[in-house]
C-alpha cells in the first residue's frame, strides 16, 4: 500500500522511473553502439568529423527553425489568440536543439525530427497525447444543478451598494 493512500490523499501517478534507465542507461549504449557501427564503415575520423557536423547543423537548424517558432508565438500573442501550438513547438525545438547538440547519431534523428516544420506536427501529436493523459480535465457547467468543483451551487443575485 502507497503512503498517500495510508494518509487518506488519493494517489498521483508517480514519476516513470524507467525513463531514467532509459535515458542514462540505454541510450548511451545504443549510441556508442551506432557510433562504432558508423566508425567500421567509414572510419573513425570521418565519424569524428559527421558528428561535429551534425552538431553544427543542429546549432544552425535550431537557431532558425527557433525564429520561426518566436516569431510565431509574437504574433499570435498579439493577435490576442492562445498560442498553444507555438508554446508546444517552442518546447519540442529546445528539447530537439539539446539531442543534436549532445554527441550521437540515435538523439540526432531524434531532434532532427522534433526540429524539422514537416515532422514537427507529428511530435507534436504525441506530445499533446502524453499531456493530456498526465492531466485531468474537468468540464463544468454551471447551469446544470448538481456539485460544483467545491460543492453545490448556491442560485442568488449579487448586490452591488
Amino acid at each position: 500500500m502507497s503512503s498517500s493512500r495510508f494518509r487518506g490523499r488519493p494517489s498521483r501517478r508517480g514519476f516513470p522511473w524507467w525513463l531514467l534507465v532509459v535515458a542514462f542507461v540505454v541510450v548511451p549504449i545504443l549510441e556508442i553502439y551506432v557510433i562504432i557501427q558508423v566508425g567500421q564503415v567509414i572510419g573513425a575520423w570521418w565519424t569524428i568529423l559527421l558528428l561535429i557536423a551534425d552538431s553544427i547543423f543542429g546549432s544552425w537548424l535550431v537557431k532558425h527553425e527557433g525564429r520561426r517558432a518566436w516569431l510565431a508565438l509574437t504574433t499570435a500573442i498579439q493577435s490576442g489568440r492562445m498560442p498553444a501550438r507555438e508554446l508546444a513547438d517552442g518546447a519540442l525545438i529546445l528539447v530537439g536543439g539539446t539531442l543534436m547538440i549532445s554527441p550521437g547519431f540515435v538523439t540526432d534523428v531524434v531532434g532532427i525530427v522534433l526540429i524539422l516544420p514537416f515532422t514537427r506536427p507529428l511530435a507534436r501529436r504525441l506530445l499533446t497525447r502524453v499531456v493530456a493523459r498526465r492531466f485531468a480535465v474537468v468540464q463544468y457547467d454551471a447551469r446544470r444543478p448538481g456539485p460544483g468543483p467545491q460543492g453545490p451551487v448556491v442560485r442568488g443575485e449579487v448586490v452591488d451598494e
